[in-house]
């Protein structure tokens, strides 16, 4: 499922020309300090700006401020201008960020690693993560394991994901469905198993659902957790079959 990013030509410094490289390391400046700008306009326009023209040196302050970063769509063109530098360049750094200590700067390093899609950072996408008590790092770790694990680890990366089966709300109970549908039947069908016959019925109701949604995407997830829950309590009857 790796995709393996080819590294753009943005590790060669342009400033041959002097007075061009003036210029350029100005604007450069200036942008760089404009992701610090009370207004959110003028740091999304910053992050824009580096990711128009990436230079090894903005990676640190992308990162940085991702961590930080509180509008959705800055924090969206903040990982647009990361995989716009070489990933030779920013894989390193994002796993780095994916040790910190702060939420938002793991979610925010998974996700800017799925949308870069180089497999050299599978290995840091740990089952801590997977597990990770905040949702959104999370799902943000599921999403991206999904597209970085290596061709034959989806087995493994499945039964991982499915011991997170019936945990948090809606959005998260869905994000993990998708997660394991996305990893095929082969992979999926026997992680899920188990989990159908888990005394928690948060948990069957869970891998039940995700278990239509794999053979029927068209059912809708709403329509699979009540699906699942009336199956449940068949089976709970006396007599009934499990």
């Amino acid at each position: 499922m790796t995709t393996t990013n080819q590294d753009p030509g943005t590790d060669t410094d342009p400033d041959t020309d002097t007075g061009r490289g003036t210029d350029r390391g100005t604007d450069m400046a200036g942008a760089v300090r404009g992701l610090d700008d009370a207004r959110p306009s003028v740091r999304l326009r910053a992050a824009l700006a580096i990711g128009s023209t990436p230079h090894p040196r903005s990676v640190d302050e992308l990162v940085e401020r991702c961590a930080v970063e509180p509008d959705f769509s800055v924090r969206e063109m903040l990982t647009w201008a990361l995989t716009r530098h070489a990933p030779s360049v920013t894989v390193p750094r994002l796993v780095d960020e994916l040790r910190s200590g702060r939420a938002q700067a793991r979610s925010q390093a998974l996700h800017t690693l799925s949308k870069i899609g180089d497999g050299r950072a599978w290995p840091a996408i740990t089952e801590a993560l997977l597990s990770d008590a905040d949702d959104e790092v999370a799902r943000s770790a599921w999403r991206a394991a999904v597209v970085l694990a290596p061709e034959g680890e989806e087995p493994g990366l499945a039964a991982a994901l499915a011991a997170q089966l019936g945990r948090g709300g809606r959005e998260t109970q869905l994000s993990l469905s998708r997660a394991l549908i996305a990893l095929g039947e082969a992979a999926a069908e026997p992680a899920l198993g188990p989990a159908m016959k888990d005394p928690d019925p948060g948990v069957r109701h869970h891998a039940m659902a995700t278990q239509r949604l794999l053979r029927d995407p068209e059912s809708g997830f709403e329509y699979a957790i009540e699906e699942a829950k009336r199956v449940t309590a068949l089976q709970d009857r006396p007599g009934g079959e499990r």
